[in-house]
């Protein structure tokens, strides 16, 4: 995707936007990045809370390390909730070969302080801010869930700067897209109650 040359409105990325899993190899220069950031804490927070915090990674080395480190607790993870039911779909995270991060130069983290009652909530209010403002920006993104344990641990979250205190929440991976990624279809909204 390139950067547009008119402005897109907030329906148009909205529907438009798709993951992105292939990027060019060059990181996000600063004045990219903390534009992501200040989208992102303009997002709505409970009782004006703000818990947000970030970690950005753009060593190419440190993500491997944490690719390779997220792997092997995402499929533990995966093992021990017994959710791959014989399919193939974990075969990729033992290859050594590849790169949850699908090799994008710059991985923005989103934590919170556990001691907030809404700071899930609130990081991924902010986490939705980013993507949408990556893609009005002609950049790619990706939340890598599979990452979150990974991360997670105390001595990964110490390499990173990321108090004890504090969790990831929402590892996304910004860049510039390799190729076109079209959206894909959702079903239809599931309405519960209509009165």
């Amino acid at each position: 995707m390139s950067k547009p040359d008119v402005p897109i409105s907030v329906m148009e990325a909205i529907y438009q936007r798709s993951s992105v899993r292939s990027y060019a190899p060059q990181k996000l220069d600063e004045a990219t990045i903390r534009t992501l950031l200040d989208a992102a804490v303009r997002a709505p927070t409970a009782i004006h809370e703000e818990p947000w915090q970030f970690a950005i990674i753009q060593d190419m080395s440190a993500l491997k390390r944490i690719s390779d480190r997220a792997k092997s607790f995402f499929r533990e993870e995966v093992n021990r909730a017994h959710l791959d039911r014989g399919g193939h779909g974990l075969d990729h995270f033992a290859s050594p070969e590849f790169n949850i991060f699908y090799n994008a130069g710059t991985l923005i983290i989103i934590c919170g302080s556990q001691t907030t009652p809404f700071v899930t909530a609130d990081c991924w209010l902010a986490a939705e801010n980013l993507i949408l403002a990556a893609y009005s920006m002609g950049l790619g993104s990706c939340v890598i869930g599979s990452a979150v344990a990974g991360i997670n641990t105390p001595e990964l979250k110490a390499e990173l700067g990321i108090p004890p205190e504090s969790s990831a929440i929402a590892p996304i991976i910004v860049g510039v897209a390799s190729g076109e990624t079209a959206p894909t279809p959702r079903r239809r909204a599931k309405i519960l109650a209509w009165k």
